[in-house]
C-alpha cells in the first residue's frame, strides 16, 4: 500500500512537471501593467452597468504626491465612451490632475444621442447643448455623463491617459478622492454622487488602471 501511494505521488509530480515545460512562465497572464502596489484595485463594475462606487476599506493610504496627501473616500469603476478630454497646464489642480475626460455611459455613449448634442468642455467643466428638445431627458443626460479629473497613479497610466481620444471607450478604476495640500490650507475633494450637477459635482479619480476597451 505504500509503494502504491508512492507511485502515485511520482506519477503526479511527473504530470505537473510536463504542464509545467509545455506551460512557461512567458506564455502565462501578465499583471496589468497600470496596477501598481500601493493602489489596489477596487470591485470592478460589470460590462453595460453605471458606474459602480464602494465603499474605501479602513486602512487603505494612497501614496503622498510630493508634500500632498490623497485620502481615498471611495472605491471607483466605470466603464465608458470619451465624450471629450481637456488638458491643463496651468492652475494648482494641473499639478495633480493634467486631463479632464467628459464620460458618458447608457444611453449617452449611443451615436444616435451624442449626434443631437454640442459637447465642450473648459475651465474643469463639461457643457453639453441640443436644439429644440434634448434627445433623451436632461436628467438622463446629467446621470449618465459626468467631467471627470483623472490623477494618474504612475507613468504608465499617465501614458494610458495621454493615448485617450474622443469616441473610443475605457475603463477607469481607482478611487475618489480629497486631495490636501499647504499643510491643509488648500484640498480638492471629489464628488460622491452621479446625481449633483454644477460647481463641486465632478469626480477625482485616483486612476490605478486606465485600460481601453
Amino acid at each position: 500500500m505504500q509503494t502504491r501511494g508512492v507511485l502515485i505521488a511520482a506519477v503526479t509530480a511527473c504530470l505537473l512537471l510536463g504542464w509545467w515545460l509545455a506551460h512557461p512562465p512567458s506564455t502565462l497572464p501578465r499583471p496589468d501593467p497600470t496596477a501598481i502596489a500601493g493602489c489596489p484595485l477596487p470591485p470592478r463594475v460589470q460590462r453595460g452597468d453605471p458606474p459602480l462606487q464602494t465603499d474605501a476599506p479602513r486602512g487603505l493610504a494612497l501614496p503622498a504626491m510630493g508634500i500632498a496627501t490623497l485620502s481615498p473616500l471611495a472605491g471607483f469603476s466605470v466603464e465608458a465612451r470619451v465624450l471629450g478630454r481637456e488638458d491643463y497646464r496651468l492652475g494648482r489642480e494641473a499639478e495633480f490632475s493634467p486631463t479632464d475626460l467628459a464620460l458618458g455611459w447608457g444611453r449617452m455613449a449611443d451615436d444616435t444621442v451624442l449626434a443631437q448634442l454640442d459637447i465642450s468642455q473648459g475651465g474643469r467643466w463639461y457643457r453639453y447643448r441640443w436644439q429644440d428638445q434634448p434627445p433623451i431627458p436632461a436628467d438622463e443626460i446629467a446621470r449618465s455623463s459626468a467631467n471627470m479629473h483623472i490623477v494618474p497613479a504612475n507613468d504608465a497610466v499617465a501614458a494610458a491617459l495621454g493615448r485617450v481620444e474622443a469616441g473610443q471607450r475605457l475603463r477607469i478604476d481607482g478611487w475618489l478622492v480629497r486631495i490636501d495640500a499647504d499643510d491643509g490650507r488648500w484640498h480638492w475633494r471629489s464628488s460622491l454622487s452621479r446625481e449633483d450637477s454644477g460647481e463641486g459635482a465632478c469626480e477625482l479619480v485616483y486612476a490605478c488602471a486606465l485600460t481601453p476597451l
